[in-house]
């Protein structure tokens, strides 16, 4: 479960880097009323949070499927 919210973060922050990079627009910005907020700082925290848990998705091994040919 914590895999997925992490992932979900860090799709948030994909998305919110496109649109800075693509249109010079900081969607977490402009919903928690800009990028000094409390509320846009907690987001970015999340944000970082679920990018330094993916990390760990690049060392682990793969599960394998329960049943076996």
């Amino acid at each position: 479960m914590l895999d997925r919210i992490a992932l979900f973060f860090v799709i948030v922050g994909a998305l919110n880097w496109g649109m800075v990079g693509l249109f010079q627009f900081d969607t977490v910005a402009w919903l928690f009323g800009g990028t000094a907020a409390i509320l846009s700082r907690v987001v970015y925290t999340l944000i970082a949070l679920g990018g330094i848990w993916a990390i760990s998705l690049l060392f682990r091994e793969r599960e394998r499927d329960s049943v076996r040919d």
